[in-house]
Parts: C-alpha cells; structure tokens; sequence
C-alpha cells in the first residue's frame, strides 16, 4: 500500500477565508490513501499590518478550533497544527516543510487586483528556496483536478533545463495520476527554426504517455501561449518550473518568465524548482 504523504498548508491567521486549506480539504477527499494535513499558522508581516490595533492578529482557541480543527475532522482527514512566530516568514515555510518532509506545499495568494499580478518578495523566496513543489492557490479558482497542464521547454540545451523539464512531467504524471486527470503539455517557441518534428513529438508521446493531441506547441512568448492553452483545455492546474538562480548580490533571481506565467493566470499554479546550488539539491 502506498505510504501516506504530507500537504503542508499554511494559513495567516490574518484572512477571513483560508483558500490553500479549504484547497487541502477538497483535493484530499479525492486521493487514496488519503494525504495527512501539516498546518503551518503564520502571519506574512510583508503583506499583514501587524501592529496591535489590527484585531486579525488576535486568534483564541475557539478560532483554532472553529477554523482548522472543525472542517479537518469533517473531512475524515488528520492534521498537526504548528503555529510560527517568527519575523522570517518565508524561511520558516521552508525549514519546517523540510522537516515534515512535505509532498507539496499550499501557499495562498491573493485575488489580483488590476490585470498585471504582483508577486511579493516573501512568496517568490518561498518558491526559490523550498524543495517541495509549491502550490500557489488563487481564490476563486477551480478546486477539482480534472484537467493538468505541465509546460515544458523542448528545446532544453543545458541539463539543469533538461532536469527541470523531467521535474516538471514527473510531478504532473504523479498529479494527474492520482486523481484521474487528463494531462497535457504546452512549450512556446519564438523561432520557428525551433519547432518540434513529428518524430520528436512522437517520441515525447510515447515516453510520458501523453497522447500527441494534448501535446501543445504554439509559437508565442511563453505566458501568452500557456494562458491561451490553459483557456482551451479549461485547466484546474498549470505545473512550471523554475530555475534556482542567484544575482550579483547573492540574492534570487525572481525570473521574469516564470512571474509573467504565474501573473497571466487564474488557475492554481504548481511551481517546480530546479536547484542549480549542490549544497541545496534534493535527494
């Protein structure tokens, strides 16, 4: 029998509706074995006003109770609540993932409020330093699996992008598999000297096991292109990857594509991170 996962879900006691949790509850319901819930309650003081005379920081154990504990058991699921206080919000998402040795990470975003997306920079930490894939909830988006869509870049040269690109299929396949959803493939191009042939189409076919017509190559920047495909297939999940990339400071690179793909969407997104740091890599 398969051994039992962990979701790790974070939820800031600051909001009214918890979306990454009641995402937790919905897709759960739907995996056998059923996946037990980490739930990790901390506030992002990059975008929470945490001084005093905001009320939402002040939580009793009827909220714990009512909020997490009550709908939990009412799905038939389990959970371990652990509640952070620490001003380093994104790592500490990080450390205790790791810890709880989670099979993904729900992490809530808010709705957009003009057509460009913002990420802040706690969250875009979060997606470049966790080693579980992180799943961004939007509000408002679909709750069911139905329909997965994985972008991939064929046109890989270097084999960090080669590995990312088989990250990225293994965790839609995984994804797909478990709940029975019809899984495609997107990858833009810009050069059409870069387009595909039939015999690699087939060959890509035959090794994920993606039928040739769900394998979408569109010419286009690759946001607009993974935007307009996620509209026809009407997806639930879109599954990318990312580079772990450091700038000149030593910071993260935030990398434009990745940001513009995630802004151009209204679905939940899975971001993949592909570590180029040895010293960060996975098992």
């Amino acid at each position: 029998m398969e051994q039992q996962s962990t979701v790790f879900v974070v939820v800031d006691p600051n909001d009214e509706k918890h979306v990454a949790l009641q995402r937790a509850l919905t897709t759960s319901r739907d995996r056998n074995p059923q996946p037990r819930l980490a739930i990790f309650v901390a506030v992002d003081g990059e975008a929470v006003d945490t001084r005093a005379v905001n009320d939402h920081l002040f939580r009793d154990e009827s909220w714990f109770r009512e909020q997490i504990r009550e709908p939990i058991s009412e799905a038939g699921l389990s959970c371990e609540i652990n509640v952070c206080w620490s001003s380093d919000w994104q790592a500490a998402i990080v450390q205790e993932s790791k810890r709880c040795n989670a099979e993904m990470i729900y992490l809530p975003v808010h709705a957009k409020n003009s057509r460009r997306f913002t990420f802040a920079e706690s969250k875009w930490q979060v997606l470049k330093t966790a080693r579980s894939p992180v799943v961004l909830i939007r509000p408002g988006a679909k709750e069911e699996r139905k329909v997965v869509l994985a972008t991939v870049n064929y046109q890989a040269k270097t084999q960090e992008q080669r590995q990312l690109n088989r990250q990225i299929s293994e965790r839609a396949t995984y994804i797909a598999g478990h709940y029975g959803a019809e899984l495609h493939l997107v990858n833009a191009f810009l050069d059409s000297m870069l387009y595909p042939d039939r015999g690699a189409l087939a060959k890509l076919a035959d090794k994920t096991g993606v039928p040739t017509h769900r394998i979408h190559v569109k010419r286009g920047y690759t946001s607009d292109v993974v935007e307009e495909v996620a509209r026809e297939i009407d997806a639930d999940l879109v599954v990318m990857g990312t580079m772990n990339q450091y700038g000149g400071t030593g910071s993260f690179l935030r990398g434009n594509t990745a940001e513009r793909v995630i802004g151009q969407l209204d679905v939940d997104v899975m971001v993949c991170n592909q570590f180029t740091n040895t010293e960060m890599n996975d098992d």
